[in-house]
């Protein structure tokens, strides 16, 4: 039987910042999330997540990336295929991109859309975000939450 959508927090929570997905996630559990949303916790297991994903039509994911924008800024990504993703942390990305590159390869590739926090500092043991990161775990649950609300009906809308 297929699962619906799954929201994935991936990243490292003993470097910092690169924890943002897994400590997104850990908000979410704290809140009623609509029927048919499982959330989990993929710490760095890159490849290893396979057998958990294929069984979704939707995924949620949340990572940090290394980019040029601001630390702290938001984004959400529709990759189609493993270039279409951000450089995300060193740490887990290879295993990540194998799993997408997996995915599609088997054509098991569920709907996806990445919500990623921008990080300027990684690599730095500690089991805290920063605070411009921390100040942006708001607007990622916000987006986490609207991608999981059905839009209303034609009939429903102002």
């Amino acid at each position: 039987m297929m699962k619906k959508t799954l929201v994935l927090g991936v990243g490292n929570l003993l470097l910092g910042d690169e924890g943002v997905g897994i400590h997104a996630v850990r908000e979410l559990e704290k809140e009623t999330l609509p029927p048919g949303v499982d959330l989990l916790d993929g710490g760095v297991c890159g490849l290893h997540l396979i057998n958990w994903l294929e069984g979704y039509e939707r995924i949620i994911m949340i990572d940090a990336t290394l980019d040029d924008r601001p630390p702290g800024s938001v984004r959400r990504l529709r990759p189609r295929c493993v270039d279409d993703f951000p450089r995300l942390m060193s740490a887990h990305e290879i295993g990540l991109r194998d799993m997408i590159a997996a995915l599609l390869l088997m054509g098991r590739s569920p709907e996806m859309d990445l919500i990623v926090v921008s990080v300027g500092n990684v690599g730095k043991p500690d089991d805290r975000l920063t605070p411009p990161v921390s100040a942006a775990l708001p607007e990622v649950l916000c987006r986490v939450r609207s991608l999981l609300s059905p839009l209303p009906a034609a009939h429903e809308r102002p």
